[in-house]
């Protein structure tokens, strides 16, 4: 029998329950959580009801230990809740997890938010220039080789030789993990993928990629380890992305 699964954007797609767990990979649990996942965030399910658990269990061709796993997956992150009497329940977006790598990315493929990006710099302008200071401060000797390291990638990414966004991240990332602050490298999931989507977005407003002489200015306060000048840098950097942002929200919407 052929079952009818919802789409992000309200549409069903037809196929056949072996087809659509052949779809899910070799892990049948994390390819049934990021299928809901998507689903969830992107309103498939909005104004209906969600799926009973032999409902999921039939039309995707899996256990309902499978299913099981994959719902108490989607409650930890926030995503859905059981009530008695009631079912699984869709939680608003209030309660999700936004510090889970999955939900992230589940926000980033659905349709584009400007808002979101906006959110993403807010974030940004509040931990970076603390961490650049703190790593002006407190890195030791291999967490500064490391914002070199960085550095030197975003210099062979303008070159030509490296990938510009990922050397970009890296050198953020590598003054998070310099900082010393566990809770900084606790944030480098969630930081990285706000860099990744900020830095495409920004990039395309300005037309360039990452301005290398504001990143080596940051840099060389870390290096004189100069606190007050690197989180004052680095500010600038990231507030000069949200001022692209205001500046150019038609464009991007």
């Amino acid at each position: 029998m052929i079952k009818r699964a919802p789409h992000s954007e309200g549409i069903t797609v037809a196929f056949q329950p072996l087809e659509a767990r052949d779809a899910l990979g070799r892990n049948l649990t994390y390819g049934l959580l990021d299928r809901l996942g998507l689903l969830i965030v992107g309103g498939a399910f909005n104004g209906r009801s969600f799926p009973t658990e032999a409902e999921l269990s039939e039309t995707h061709g899996v256990s309902r230990s499978v299913t099981r796993e994959a719902v108490k997956m989607l409650t930890a992150k926030g995503l859905v809740s059981a009530r008695p009497r009631q079912g699984t329940i869709i939680q608003p977006d209030s309660q999700w997890n936004l510090f889970d790598p999955d939900v992230l990315r589940w926000m980033l493929e659905r349709r584009f938010s400007i808002d979101l990006l906006r959110h993403f710099g807010q974030l940004r302008v509040a931990i970076e220039p603390a961490a650049a200071a703190m790593a002006a401060r407190e890195a030791s000797e291999d967490g500064l080789a490391l914002i070199r390291a960085g550095f030197a990638r975003m210099q062979a990414a303008d070159a030509g030789h490296d990938d510009v966004l990922e050397a970009d991240v890296a050198f953020h990332v590598a003054i998070l993990k310099a900082s010393g602050n566990p809770f900084f490298g606790q944030f480098r999931d969630v930081v990285s993928t706000a860099l990744k989507t900020s830095i495409r977005y920004t990039n395309r407003i300005v037309g360039r990629s990452a301005d290398l002489d504001a990143h080596e200015a940051v840099m060389d306060a870390i290096l004189a380890r100069d606190d007050a000048t690197a989180q004052t840098r680095m500010r600038v950097i990231i507030e000069d992305a949200l001022d692209a942002i205001r500046r150019n929200e038609e464009a991007l919407a």
